[in-house]
């Protein structure tokens, strides 16, 4: 069941592809419980007995394939599942698996991912295998399917999940939300956001909204101003924006770092200072919606085709926005990268550098790089090309460097190995 060649081996199930999560969810705030169904649609890629779900540590009544009961066991961090008749090859299924329990983050050697509870509400970052804490999966990030998720709570509390809002029902003291995402979404991109927050829509290219808490609006509405300028700016860089919306939450409670979803983004409070101090920050969580949710890697050893892009879409809105260029960001970067140890390969950190600093600056400098020896006249042609050929699909390094050599005058083979694979920092051209 296990996805050979990964940092993850013991993720996700390559025996099936999920096209369709739908997601019921009954969460009780102050004692922390969730009552949940899952109904997961898939295609069996092989022949097969059983199959296997990563789920968290939660209570199984009972697990439904095609309407009839299937036995059911846990394997650790997995629910493997024996439908009453063996899956054939291209069978299509569905899976309802009834669960209850106490959500709780995974501890990983990157801290806690997941499911995790706020001082007043609830937030859910996944990225790269805290999916299991809320929901039955193929927690790998080349199975990307549709979603639906409904979720209960409380009244005063207002729910923000990836997708689009439609529909919402109040019964009683709580209220059912309900949000759809039509486009393919990995795993660890699905999000749930519980709080009491205020949302306010942001004027812009396409629909935006804010959802902060109320005592710190004044510094939330000036710290993401800029956000509807940001957005056109990348769209005439990447190619137009992949979503029918995005959506900025900004928790109550402080954060380490930021958090992208698809069509979502997470903010701590500490993240609006009122200086637009976080604002590189919002650049670049803005720009993952391309380079990480549109386009997705289907191998973490890729990371850098998230990051990279990511950690340059900071400086090329620094250059948009009147600030330093790209150029003078990428030699300051350089200085200081070619200060610091060079003991690993773009392509492959490895799982103790998977999210170093020195992955999304190597990474960032690789793009400019990439840009200084294409120039500008084919350099974004080619990223609008990438961006469109692989809408809402897996990539891989692979693949980008085959088609970026399309854009060359000369062949492109030596310039990739030594930014993308030689640990030593290269020249920048």
């Amino acid at each position: 069941m296990s996805v050979a060649h990964s940092y993850f081996p013991n993720r996700g199930d390559d025996g099936y592809r999920v096209e369709h999560y739908d997601l019921s969810l009954d969460y009780r705030i102050g004692s922390n419980k969730l009552t949940a169904v899952a109904r997961v649609s898939a295609v069996a890629t092989r022949q097969a007995e059983s199959f296997g779900l990563d789920l968290g540590a939660f209570r199984v009544g009972k697990v439904l394939v095609g309407g009839a009961q299937a036995r059911h066991a846990r394997r650790g961090d997995k629910l493997v599942v024996t439908p009453a008749t063996a899956l054939r090859e291209g069978e299509p299924f569905v899976a309802e698996v009834h669960y209850a329990g106490t959500p709780r983050p995974i501890s990983t050697r990157w801290g806690e991912l997941g499911w995790e509870e706020l001082s007043d509400g609830v937030l859910v970052a996944s990225q790269p295998i805290g999916a299991p804490s809320w929901f039955p999966c193929n927690d790998r990030p080349d199975d990307k399917a549709a979603y639906r998720i409904s979720v209960t709570t409380a009244s005063p509390y207002e729910v923000v999940a990836t997708g689009a809002l439609v529909g919402k029902r109040r019964a009683g003291s709580a209220t059912t939300w309900m949000y759809e995402q039509r486009e393919p979404m990995a795993t660890y991109l699905a999000s749930v956001q519980i709080g009491r927050y205020r949302q306010e829509v942001v004027p812009g290219p396409v629909p935006q909204r804010l959802a902060f808490p109320w005592r710190a609006a004044a510094r939330v509405r000036h710290d993401f101003g800029r956000q509807g300028q940001m957005l056109e700016a990348f769209a005439k860089r990447f190619g137009p924006y992949p979503f029918g919306g995005y959506t900025v939450v900004v928790a109550g409670d402080e954060l380490e770092i930021p958090i992208e979803a698809q069509g979502m983004s997470v903010f701590g409070v500490n993240h609006a200072d009122g200086r637009r101090g976080s604002e590189r920050l919002v650049a670049h969580e803005l720009a993952h919606q391309w380079f990480g949710n549109s386009l997705t890697i289907g191998d973490w050893r890729d990371i850098w085709l998230h990051e990279g892009f990511a950690a340059y879409a900071e400086w090329l809105w620094s250059e948009d926005s009147g600030g330093d260029s790209a150029d003078e960001h990428a030699r300051r970067a350089h200085r200081k990268l070619a200060a610091l140890p060079q003991d690993f390969s773009l392509t492959d950190p490895g799982l103790d550098r998977l999210f170093d600093d020195r992955v999304y600056k190597r990474g960032a400098l690789a793009v400019h790089a990439l840009r200084r020896t294409l120039g500008d006249a084919a350099f974004h042609p080619m990223l609008h090309e990438w961006t469109a050929t692989h809408r809402y699909g897996t990539v891989s390094t692979r693949q980008f460097t085959s088609h970026a050599e399309r854009y060359s005058a000369r062949p492109l083979e030596t310039f990739f190995w030594t930014w993308l694979r030689d640990p030593r920092l290269p020249f920048l051209p």
